[in-house]
């Protein structure tokens, strides 16, 4: 079973306690905010994902976590889950599928705008409406930084990515150059 299918297996489940309970953002930002820390510390990423490290060693690191953090019950009983059944290390792709779960609930739509450089609030304001108004639906919008584009934008709404970097035209330009 792909890593993919497991996230948003338990993605869902998680889904649908946080929305018995209401309190879906906040174990939505507790969840991110661990998943960025086991993605930031090595030693605690492979203290999670080798198998070779005693299941009680691993408990023991994750109740000190989570006695340090004071996280939600909902939040802490899930990690235990995910430690229970060897998924802890995922908590990265159940974190996106989580995201992607709770903003298809409240009718949201994610979109990436990467830009080469900084783009004034008032430009990511009206981009965002913008593409609001396109999507027909509330969109959540993150905006990137890369400099590789070179120029222009680079704008992902769900799975579709418009491409208006010059980057990316030279690569077109490049391609109809060698196939013709």
């Amino acid at each position: 079973m792909s890593v993919q299918t497991i996230a948003r297996r338990y993605a869902t489940a998680l889904g649908e306690v946080v929305a018995e309970q209401g309190n879906e953002r906040v174990v939505q930002q507790e969840i991110d905010g661990w998943a960025s820390l086991i993605e930031t510390n090595p030693q605690l990423r492979e203290v999670f994902a080798n198998p070779t490290v005693p299941y009680d060693q691993k408990q023991t690191v994750l109740e000190e976590l989570i006695a340090r953090t004071k996280v939600h019950e909902t939040t802490a009983s899930f990690l235990r889950v995910l430690l229970k059944n060897q998924r802890l290390a995922q908590l990265k792709y159940v974190a996106e599928k989580f995201g992607q779960v709770l903003d298809d609930r409240s009718g949201v739509v994610a979109a990436k705008v990467t830009t080469a450089r900084p783009i004034p609030g008032e430009v990511k304001s009206s981009l965002k409406d913008a593409l609001a108004s396109a999507a027909g639906r509330s969109v959540r919008v993150s905006f990137t930084i890369d400099e590789a584009i070179i120029g222009g934008i680079v704008t992902q709404v769900g799975s579709t990515v418009f491409d208006g970097s010059v980057q990316g035209q030279l690569d077109r330009l490049a391609g109809d150059l060698v196939g013709g």
